[in-house]
């Protein structure tokens, strides 16, 4: 069903505030105020005026931060402007009023977004500028953003979000609440599951790189396959999963892709992952769940990352890691044998000049013994 473009609308905290406590958020409010929005307890001014939201490195006076780590103290007592503070317990070392919050994180998070108020929610509906095919289902509730392409055959569920320039082609079905940001391309037959993030310029379902050289010429092979991304999946921007041959290349239900990896044709990525920035996975290689690859790991094609393995950053892997194995290096090995190759690497100008001692004082003796053996030879003879 198509629904025309309605006028947008704005959600955010500030309208909340505004609604609670009839003033606008950019005049600043109070620490007591500012609990009430995070569920916290003010200990120091309830009435302090806070104006805005910053990290210890950058905050200024008027402005309230946050502290995560106990060590932390030292640093905001002595190099930090800021007049008040979000922490999670309260130390004898703190000068400063505050906010006692059970997440830290998640209290600034609602305490930016109150000061810096940046979401904005167009009202359903498919933008005039969007060319989006009879062919195509769009539920009601969805949103499709300015210039947009939704091809033939194309399913879009409830409350998903499809921003500017995003092209789907023939096929895809997008499960309910994704989000697509501006510039990324889903190819044909592209299945996203509910709740999946894919950040710009992403690009699902491209050709897989093989081919056929026989004959003596590189011959694409088969793209008859597609991707499928289950529940709950992040693609990065700049992220590139190439379709499979014949069957899917599938992400796993939960995983999370940074910016810049790339994952080849067939590859089954599980449950749970962290792929980090730069990452290449070659094609038909599988992971278990929760593994965690570091920034530019690099894995060669048909191999198992077994369930819970972690890799360290620029690993280069050849061969299957076991379960729950840490593994690092170029080639990677196990976390310990690395270590202890790369400290016995450190050590070799050390050993090379105790090699070079004691080979002269091998000489010396050598030496000395023939001195020494020269007369009872002449004796005997």
């Amino acid at each position: 069903m198509l629904v025309a473009w309605g006028e947008t609308r704005y959600i955010s905290a500030i309208r909340t505030y505004k609604t609670r406590f009839g003033k606008d958020s950019t005049m600043g409010t109070t620490l007591a105020q500012l609990a009430e929005l995070v569920d916290g307890k003010v200990f120091g001014d309830p009435k302090l005026k806070i104006t805005g939201a910053n990290i210890i490195r950058d905050a200024v006076s008027g402005e309230i931060t946050l502290m995560d780590k106990p060590d932390q103290v030292g640093l905001l007592m002595e190099n930090c402007q800021a007049s008040a503070v979000l922490v999670r317990e309260i130390s004898d070392k703190l000068n400063i009023d505050g906010i006692l919050v059970a997440n830290v994180h998640e209290a600034f998070g609602k305490v930016i977004r109150f000061f810096q108020p940046w979401e904005q929610k167009q009202a359903s509906g498919i933008h005039r500028s969007a060319i989006v095919s009879l062919a195509a289902v769009v539920d009601p509730t969805a949103t499709i953003g300015a210039g947009s392409v939704i091809s033939d055959g194309v399913v879009i569920g409830k409350n998903s979000v499809i921003h500017s320039g995003v092209h789907i082609q023939a096929g895809c079905h997008i499960g309910e609440d994704v989000t697509i940001f501006p510039g990324a391309v889903l190819y044909d037959r592209t299945e996203v599951g509910d709740r999946c993030i894919i950040h710009s310029a992403a690009v699902l379902g491209a050709y897989g790189f093989g081919y056929d050289s026989s004959t003596g010429r590189h011959i694409l092979s088969a793209q008859l396959g597609n991707v499928i991304l289950e529940s709950d999946v992040e693609i990065g921007a700049g992220t590139t999963i190439d379709r499979g041959t014949y069957g899917s290349t599938q992400i796993g239900e939960g995983t999370k892709i940074d910016n810049q990896v790339m994952i080849g044709h067939n590859c089954r990525i599980g449950k749970h992952n962290l792929l980090c920035s730069q990452v290449g996975i070659a094609g038909s290689t599988t992971t278990g769940d929760y593994v965690v690859m570091a920034g530019q790991v690099g894995v060669r094609d048909h191999v198992h990352i077994g369930t819970g393995a972690q890799l360290g950053a620029k690993a280069g892997v050849g061969s299957d890691i076991p379960e729950g194995q840490q593994t690092i290096g170029i080639p990677a090995g196990p976390f310990k044998e690395v270590v202890a190759e790369h400290m016995a690497v450190k050590r070799l100008p050390d050993m090379r000049k105790t090699l070079k001692s004691l080979t002269k004082r091998i000489e010396q003796l050598e030496k000395e013994a023939a001195a020494s053996a020269a007369p009872a030879i002449r004796k005997a003879s």
